[in-house]
């Protein structure tokens, strides 16, 4: 669940893990034609409405074509939750990686019977050397990532005049 730089950063890390089947899912045009440019296997548009998960939840299943067993929240809002723990199978697992909001109403209940495990990361606890060597043996290429490089004179806003949405099609 999304197409943003922890997204696809998420999605270059599972298919240096191996992961045979990689679907993207984002509401973004310009995003997921960067996540199928980086490797995606499909990538499906979704809306913000909360009210068409189960929809949605229909079409992340066909893209998949499998059994859904792990699913990478790179949002974290109430519909992009409902929308993995809905999508994934029994038994699977839910890692939230980003905290947009700090409380979220969600299905944990039917999770629950389905025994599906939500797993959270923050800050990437004891990550750091395993991406440091995926980045060193060139596991992971990050290059497609870069969209612009700026010196260390240059300062905050020039940088990013638009810090909620500088990442921007090329």
């Amino acid at each position: 669940m999304g197409a943003g730089p922890i997204g696809l950063v998420s999605l270059l890390a599972a298919r240096a893990f191996g992961a045979p089947r990689i679907v993207v899912v984002d509401f973004d045009d310009c995003r997921l034609s960067i996540a199928k440019n980086l490797s995606a296997d499909e990538i499906v548009q979704v809306s913000t409405n909360i009210q068409d998960v189960g929809e949605k939840v229909v079409k992340i299943q066909n893209a998949m074509s499998s059994y859904i067993d792990v699913s990478f929240n790179c949002v974290g809002f109430n519909k992009t939750m409902s929308t993995a723990l809905s999508a994934i199978g029994a038994g699977g697992k839910v890692c939230l990686i980003r905290l947009a909001q700090s409380e979220m109403t969600i299905p944990l209940t039917p999770a629950a019977a389905r025994e599906i495990d939500v797993i959270g990361i923050f800050r990437y606890r004891n990550t750091w050397p395993l991406c440091i060597e995926f980045l060193g043996t060139g596991k992971t290429d990050v290059k497609p990532l870069i969209t612009r490089r700026f010196g260390f004179s240059q300062k905050g806003r020039r940088c990013f005049p638009n810090q909620y949405y500088w990442w921007q099609c090329r």
